[in-house]
């Protein structure tokens, strides 16, 4: 096992340079940097629907299954950190990928087929599932900004976000539902009803 932190600062950021995994130093605002951070505030907000799905409504045994599945999306996630930190190492497995394939049909199964689009909005759990969504989509922007510039960023990677963005669209609504609210469908010419 690699070293653990033992002093929590370091003074070493002071000047405005961070390091990274290899031992290489970056400055702060570094794409690289840019990205690891917007995959870590998606964890967090993983974070933040996991503590919200243990408070809602759903059935228990459903909170378990959510559970496991946003625990593994949270290791995931701190396997991508690793790889955005260290360049041209690689931690993610295309199974992750699959996973999330396999439970978007699953989900994907029981839900009325959309006609219209969805605001993201409905119950909190929902919400937050949405918002995870959309710090995804910009966590996978970022990753594909320093893949495009630095071209060392695995394939799995970059599908798992893409993936789990899709998941998580799925995962909102069928979260609504499980909560007994509707969706909030778009209406295309709200203008007229004012």
């Amino acid at each position: 096992m690699g070293h653990r932190l033992s002093k929590i600062y370091t003074r070493t950021g002071d000047s405005g340079t961070t390091g990274l995994g290899d031992g290489s130093r970056v400055a702060k605002d570094d794409l690289r940097i840019a990205a690891l951070g917007d995959v870590d505030e998606l964890n967090a907000i993983i974070g933040v629907l996991r503590a919200q799905i243990t408070a809602s409504t759903i059935l228990e045994a459903e909170k378990l299954e959510w559970d496991n599945s946003l625990s593994l999306i949270q290791h995931w996630l701190f396997d991508l950190g690793g790889e955005v930190c260290i360049p041209n190492y690689n931690l993610l497995l295309p199974v992750c990928v699959e996973f999330l394939e396999k439970d978007i049909d699953r989900l994907n199964e029981d839900l009325p087929m959309l006609k219209e689009f969805i605001l993201p909005s409905g119950t909190l759990v929902c919400s937050y599932a949405h918002q995870a969504r959309a710090v995804c989509r910009r966590a996978e922007r970022s990753l594909m900004t320093v893949h495009s510039r630095d071209q060392n960023i695995q394939a799995t990677a970059l599908q798992l976000l893409n993936r789990l963005s899709d998941w998580l669209f799925v995962a909102s609504r069928s979260l609504q539902r499980a909560e007994g609210g509707s969706e909030v469908l778009w209406q295309k010419n709200i203008n007229e009803t004012i």
